[in-house]
């Protein structure tokens, strides 16, 4: 695909990975569009990279069918998106209530599900369009105090074959990522310490994969990749 023209819609697109996906699709010359839901930071962040703002919860069906209208109306279609919303409640299993497991999988799972539908039908009308989706290391294996992340990114790896399987009939490329140790606000939300290092991984780093993947020719793509931080220890 050649990224330079292409009109792309980030999830998540106002900070962390999804901010350093966004620079990168604008450095190679594409039209973004990214959507968040604290709208003072998405502005910010939108005024930065000359993005297309749009506020929104992914997990509100309302408001990924309004986000990818506006997207295709303002941008004039779309050939990718980026789901890249997330977030994690990070909990023992005796000590796991309802709600917090419910509310991880609405964003991580249902979230990426709603704009994967509502995209969708514009790759099939165009016979071409890339999705990926932003998963993580904890959806190749579990570990303690992680069901509800890494439950929802194990499901995440398979909708996202699923949708593989579904599309590529239409030429339409689906991809999953999966960062291992990147340095974003992820954990200062949660309430505990970002532990800074050289040798983690930046959200550069998987931008940088990210549009290696873009750019190889339409008659093939990566199905997924893993980006490992080399030795953050």
């Amino acid at each position: 695909m050649n990224i330079e023209g292409a009109r792309a819609l980030v999830t998540g697109g106002s900070e962390g990975i999804g901010h350093g996906i966004a620079k990168a699709l604008k450095e190679k010359g594409a039209l973004v569009a990214i959507m968040g839901r604290d709208e003072a930071k998405l502005a910010r962040a939108a005024e930065e990279l000359g993005a297309l703002a749009i506020r929104g919860d992914v997990g509100v069906e309302a408001d990924a069918v309004r986000a990818v209208e506006e997207t295709v109306e303002k941008l004039g279609g779309i050939d990718v998106l980026v789901n890249n919303a997330g977030f994690g409640i990070f909990k023992p299993l005796v000590e796991l209530d309802v709600e917090s497991f419910e509310s991880v999988f609405r964003t991580n799972v249902v979230g990426a599900m709603l704009m994967a539908r509502e995209v969708a039908p514009h790759f099939i009308a165009q016979s071409g369009g890339h999705l990926l989706n932003i998963s993580s290391t904890s959806g190749l294996g579990g570990g303690k105090n992680s069901t509800a992340y890494s439950g929802s990114k194990f499901a995440l790896r398979g909708m996202t074959e699923c949708w593989r399987a579904e599309l590529r009939p239409h030429d339409v490329r689906v991809t999953l990522v999966n960062p291992s140790e990147v340095q974003t606000p992820f954990f200062e939300k949660l309430g505990r310490e970002q532990q800074l290092s050289e040798k983690k991984l930046r959200p550069r780093e998987i931008a940088d994969a990210i549009v290696g993947a873009l750019e190889i020719d339409v008659r093939g793509f990566i199905p997924e990749f893993s980006v490992f931080a080399t030795n953050p220890f």
